[in-house]
């Protein structure tokens, strides 16, 4: 009795888990939500499986199918977009498992974050100028708590990468400039991530409102902000790791001055 719920990756059919895959292939019900996950993906279930499409569903209709099909014996995977642990909406469902009686295993993939950072090619945690990377949103309908409003977050001034924010952005700049940040800030953002129409901008916190506009981007994107952007960071040697510096001893090797 047991619900495997299965990261997906951010749209590539190929950024799933080795493990997460094999479970999709071997899942009698595979029950995923069709207006994130890739179709190409879900087509490498089983011919026999029972295919269920969650995008219409409540929560209460969803683990009622979960639950009835493992009592019945079968095997059930619950596959989600990016990563389950962020914005996966995945803690109601484990609750009303639990109560059910239904244990669960949550299989990680590959979050959109880190996808849009691989897609411009960019690494968050640059030494001696950022490491720390905060995740987060925008405040929208949904409120955010007290102590995480982002002109907070942002007065870390650290890298900082938002996640359903695509249509408030006229209040991200808004918070970010309280928050002291230059207008300037390099910016970049990646909408659908991995996917074939993929779409890149980079830009910098002063344009990012007009940018967005203008290439029409109101949803599934990822907005990533912070020095750690500058499309020009390879050029600045003062920030390169001392992780493969020929100076610098380690475990695993001694340094030599004046290489």
């Amino acid at each position: 009795m047991k619900v495997y719920i299965v990261g997906a990756g951010p749209g590539d059919p190929d950024l799933i888990t080795v493990k997460g895959l094999k479970l999709l292939q071997q899942a009698d019900v595979v029950m995923y939500t069709d207006s994130l996950v890739n179709e190409e993906l879900i087509a490498k279930a089983k011919p026999e499986a029972e295919v269920l499409k969650s995008a219409g569903m409540s929560l209460e209709e969803m683990v009622e199918i979960m639950v009835d099909r493992l009592q019945q014996g079968k095997m059930v995977v619950r596959v989600h977009t990016g990563d389950p642990a962020m914005f996966g909406a995945i803690m109601e469902q484990v609750a009303l498992l639990k109560k059910a009686g239904v244990e669960y295993e949550v299989v990680p993939g590959v979050s959109s974050v880190f996808a849009s950072a691989a897609a411009i090619g960019a690494e968050l945690t640059i030494p001696e100028l950022t490491q720390t990377v905060i995740l987060t949103r925008a405040e929208g309908r949904t409120p955010v708590p007290e102590r995480e409003k982002l002109r907070d977050l942002a007065s870390h001034h650290c890298t900082i990468a938002l996640f359903l924010s695509a249509t408030l952005t006229k209040k991200v700049v808004k918070e970010f400039i309280e928050a002291g940040w230059s207008e300037q800030t390099p910016v970049a953002v990646v909408q659908r991530a991995t996917w074939p129409d993929q779409v890149i901008v980079r830009t910098t916190l002063e344009n990012l409102d007009e940018e967005m506009r203008k290439h029409g981007i109101r949803s599934h994107a990822m907005i990533l902000a912070g020095w750690a952007l500058d499309p020009d960071i390879h050029e600045k040697d003062e920030y390169r790791s001392k992780l493969y510096d020929a100076s610098f001893t380690h475990g695993f090797r001694k340094g030599v001055k004046n290489p």
